[in-house]
């Protein structure tokens, strides 16, 4: 029986990355990556060679049942993700899921993770937070943000560059725009940035950006 090594990749600096992290991804088969050409890049950095397989939302659900045999035949398979740690808003979970069914030894290294730093650099309580990962853009965009005004604990989201203005603006009008909160954006680059302000501070600074780059984690403080 072969076994899955789900592997942290970083996140900005190529050296968040562990010893363990490295020579896992010298010591498996075969790597199944978000994106073989990111990937390749990490590899080639790190002076690692050895075979690459997409895995990612588009074709997960076809291809985990090869991956299973191809497990239960003995080979040791390595799962990353473009950046941080796969199952986290990442491509991971069906996988993973499959292997606990079908009794597969599954190990997960731990590692790089865009939302624990952002929610440490916020300075909102982080004894107990809720992780919502990425809002959903249209269907039940409306329902999640009236549950999140009812969070008591500090709630953690990502959100693109593309849209981050408009999700804080909507937050702000639904939680109230003095309800506090915090940004973090570029974690561990030259440009890493964290704000922290009210929902209606955040989206007046946002705007007088000339350009928005970068993932963004947004740290939200419960409902008083």
């Amino acid at each position: 029986m072969g076994k899955l090594f789900v592997i942290p990749t970083p996140i900005g600096n190529l050296r968040d990355i562990t010893l363990r992290a490295i020579d896992t991804l010298k010591e498996v088969d075969l790597i199944l990556a978000e994106d073989t050409r990111v990937t390749a890049k990490l590899l080639s950095h790190l002076e690692i060679s050895k075979p690459l397989r997409a895995f990612h939302m588009h074709n997960e659900h076809r291809v985990v049942e090869g991956i299973i045999e191809e497990l239960s035949q003995g080979k040791t398979i390595g799962l990353v993700s473009d950046a941080g740690t796969p199952g986290i808003s990442d491509p991971g979970f069906l996988l993973v899921r499959a292997c606990v069914k079908a009794n597969i030894k599954v190990e997960t290294l731990p590692g790089a993770t865009a939302f624990v730093p952002a929610l440490v650099n916020s300075g909102l309580p982080c004894d107990k937070f809720i992780f919502e990962g990425f809002i959903p853009v249209k269907k039940g965009r409306q329902t999640k943000f009236k549950q999140i005004a009812e969070h008591t604990i500090t709630t953690v989201l990502y959100e693109s560059p593309y849209r981050v203005v408009k999700t804080i603006e909507q937050l702000a009008e639904i939680l109230g725009e003095d309800r506090e909160a915090s940004y973090s954006r570029e974690i561990s680059k030259l440009h890493e940035e964290t704000y922290s302000d009210t929902l209606g501070g955040l989206a007046s600074h946002l705007k007088k950006k000339e350009k928005i780059k970068g993932e963004f984690v947004i740290i939200i403080k419960g409902k008083s």
